[in-house]
């Protein structure tokens, strides 16, 4: 089993910033791929950015340029910058095992873009 713990969501106005991260732990062997995914409420859940334990990174075309994401070890993270409203949704952690069907959540964690 693995454990994914996020952090770092909150309320921030436009134009600011964020930064996520998440970390991972129980049984992680072998090369994976750990991403952030969003969620506004009635819309699916889809891809930020994801980065595999070689450290290639791999980002939705809308976001890059003002999302980043670097990896330590089994820590993940996410800078966003030039937040706006559109950014606002829970974000999710993910951990996929490379050349595999099995894969881990977290719990989410909100970000909400206002003034």
């Amino acid at each position: 089993q693995v454990q994914l713990v996020e952090s770092g969501g909150g309320l921030v106005q436009p134009g600011g910033s964020l930064r996520l991260s998440c970390t991972a732990s129980g049984s992680i062997v072998g090369p994976n791929v750990m991403g952030w995914y969003r969620q506004a409420p009635g819309k699916q859940r889809d891809l930020v950015a994801s980065i595999t334990s070689y450290g290639f990174p791999n980002y939705a075309a809308s976001l890059k340029g003002r999302f980043t994401i670097t990896r330590a070890s089994n820590t993940v993270s996410l800078q966003m910058n030039s937040l706006n409203p559109d950014d606002t949704a829970v974000y999710y952690c993910k951990l996929q095992r490379s050349g595999s069907s099995t894969y881990y959540w977290g719990q989410g964690t909100q970000v909400t873009v206002s003034s």
